[in-house]
């Protein structure tokens, strides 16, 4: 594949080439529209405005200028003071899966997202508190599919953004190493549950997304639902609990 002279064409392939449902895929395109703005040092629209506002047009090259790192580092911390930490991290987690992935083919051979890290989410006030170590066992002997035990496990021992742990592809874990293979964050490591768990969740796979649902990469929206579903005889209110209540799990 030839590489693309402009950004948004770069960012075209990178979506047909995702494993990601329909809505997923628009949602990602937004996202690196929003970036492309940042790459000419312009302030994108607010609102529909973004949506609807075509994007600047980008040279793929201005990845590997000297000034993008801080330009992107500049519009990140905007970005969120506007939007929220959480919206920003989303769409900073986007543009670090395509410049990886542009990486791997050489259309870029720098990594100007390489010292972004995503910023604390602020929990909300009433919050639901972390599960305790004795609830978080229960939740890990549940009989439930292989995908979401491993899925479960991993969030448990890593404590990681849930939406990192959604965008990790087969060929992204270190398996013997108990690890993730990455030079966009700094590595997860996981615990015996996950390592047991993972390598049967991949077995015949050597690519495309870690955990992964019948229209492609599974989203958070289904994970929660079902986390929240597989939970509800373990909760005494019978509501059911949070992945984030699982990811804080033990926490007091």
């Amino acid at each position: 594949m030839n590489r693309p002279v402009e950004y948004a064409v770069a960012a075209e392939r990178y979506l047909a080439a995702s494993a990601l449902s329909a809505g997923s895929r628009r949602v990602y395109g937004i996202a690196l529209a929003t970036w492309a703005w940042a790459l000419v040092d312009r302030t994108p629209p607010a609102g529909e405005g973004r949506r609807n506002a075509p994007p600047p047009s980008v040279p793929l090259a201005l990845l590997d200028a000297p000034r993008t790192a801080g330009r992107l580092h500049h519009a990140f911390t905007a970005r969120a003071a506007s939007v929220g930490a959480r919206t920003a991290n989303r769409e900073l987690s986007v543009l670090c899966s395509a410049v990886a992935w542009w990486r791997a083919r050489g259309w870029v051979t720098g990594d100007p997202t390489a010292a972004l890290r995503p910023l604390p989410v602020p929990q909300a006030r009433g919050a639901a508190r972390p599960l305790s170590p004795h609830e978080a066992g229960a939740v890990l002997r549940l009989p439930a599919p292989l995908r979401e035990q491993a899925f479960w496990h991993l969030l448990h021992e890593t404590r990681a953004p849930i939406e990192r742990l959604l965008a990790l592809d087969v060929d992204d874990l270190d398996l013997p190493g108990r690890r993730t293979r990455t030079r966009r964050h700094p590595p997860l490591r996981w615990g015996d549950g996950a390592a047991r768990l993972l390598p049967l969740l991949v077995l015949g796979r050597i690519e495309g997304p870690l955990f992964a649902s019948a229209r492609g990469r599974l989203s958070y929206r289904r994970a929660a639902e079902t986390f929240t579903a597989a939970t509800r005889p373990l909760d005494p209110r019978g509501r059911g609990w949070t992945l984030r209540q699982l990811q804080g799990a033990g926490e007091r």
